[in-house]
């Protein structure tokens, strides 16, 4: 079992900038692909960042060239920067942690942080 913690989030100006923070339980970072996720009110979840065991690192279109997902693997913990944030990045943002083992998908998920830009 995989706990993720995630930390970070709350009310930021347009423009302005926040980290996230996902604390996981145990080193999982060389077996997991681990991601960023987010859900605004009224739409699905998004993939927004993911880096994978292997350090291939994948963003949602919307964000490229202003957020960063960054991990540090002696602290168990993944970053996401989010900078020159907009409105439309209002959401609650989701850590994940996933793996396929044979045909069987394993994922895990915090608990979720808010993130409101204020125009």
């Amino acid at each position: 079992q995989v706990q993720l913690v995630e930390s970070g989030g709350g009310l930021v100006l347009f423009g302005g900038s926040l980290r996230l923070s996902c604390a996981a339980s145990g080193s999982i970072f060389s077996v997991y692909t681990t991601g960023w996720y987010r859900q605004a009110p009224g739409k699905q979840r998004e993939l927004v960042a993911a880096i994978t065991s292997g350090g291939n690192i994948n963003y949602a279109d919307s964000v490229k060239g202003r957020f960063t997902i960054s991990r540090d693997n002696h602290k168990n913990t993944v970053y996401l920067q989010m900078n020159s944030l907009k409105p439309e990045d209002t959401a609650v943002y989701y850590c994940n942690a996933h793996k396929m083992v044979v045909a069987t998908s394993y994922d895990y998920w915090g608990q979720g942080t808010r993130v409101t830009v204020s125009s």
